[in-house]
């Protein structure tokens, strides 16, 4: 998109998972959107979903559209029985109801995190490399997740895949497992925005 950065890669030296598979798995859903709730009250809005895309890299644009089509398609999917707000709030406590079709399935219907459903992805999908997906590994997996007329599932999971891949492939094109998983579990985002701070800090040390 005009005005956006150019991607940068993630070194996947440091990415931990936090022996993901001994958390509650409860939680990992609530973990994977808690990054944007940048006040931590529990409640995400517009302004912290945009100020959270801005923290991992996006441009502007993007994170404008990102932060009017999340908290519009989310807000009253978390807010059962409440009033209409005009304020767009997303309640991460509820964050499984807001879960979309033709997904990957990594994320069961109570928001778990579901390991089979992830080697799944890889198994079946990263054929060039066994630990990596492709830009079309990455299109394959979006059209065989497609559920039939689900219109807001696939556009929603080729956005989510997309920015992924576009914020986070390396330089031969790969989007690499530990970082996709690290976005799974929300640890990828504030690994991306320390890298972020550290190398404007460099940039500013270096023109003082």
């Amino acid at each position: 998109m005009a005005g956006d950065p150019k991607p940068f890669s993630i070194s996947t030296d440091n990415i931990t998972h936090e022996g993901m598979e001994n958390q509650d798995q409860s939680n990992i859903l609530k973990k994977h959107v808690m990054f944007f709730d940048r006040n931590h009250d529990g409640v995400i809005y517009p302004s912290e979903t945009f100020e959270g895309f801005r923290a991992i890299g996006c441009g502007v644009l993007l994170s404008s559209v990102a932060a009017v089509f999340i908290n519009l398609g989310l807000s009253g999917k978390t807010r059962p029985g409440k009033h209409f707000s005009i304020h767009f709030p997303i309640e991460v406590e509820n964050i499984k109801l807001a879960k979309h079709g033709s997904d990957s399935g990594v994320y069961d219907k109570e928001g778990r995190f579901v390991s089979s459903k992830f080697e799944e992805i890889f198994a079946k999908h990263a054929q060039t490399h066994p630990g990596a997906l492709t830009s079309n590994e990455l299109k394959n997996l979006l059209k065989s997740n497609r559920e039939q007329k689900d219109y807001g599932g696939w556009l929603a999971a080729f956005t989510e895949w997309k920015i992924l891949y576009h914020l986070c492939k390396d330089e031969n094109g790969l989007l690499h497992k530990d970082v996709i998983r690290a976005a799974y579990d929300g640890s990828l985002f504030e690994r991306m925005e320390k890298e972020k701070a550290s190398k404007k800090q460099k940039i500013s040390s270096n023109v003082g």
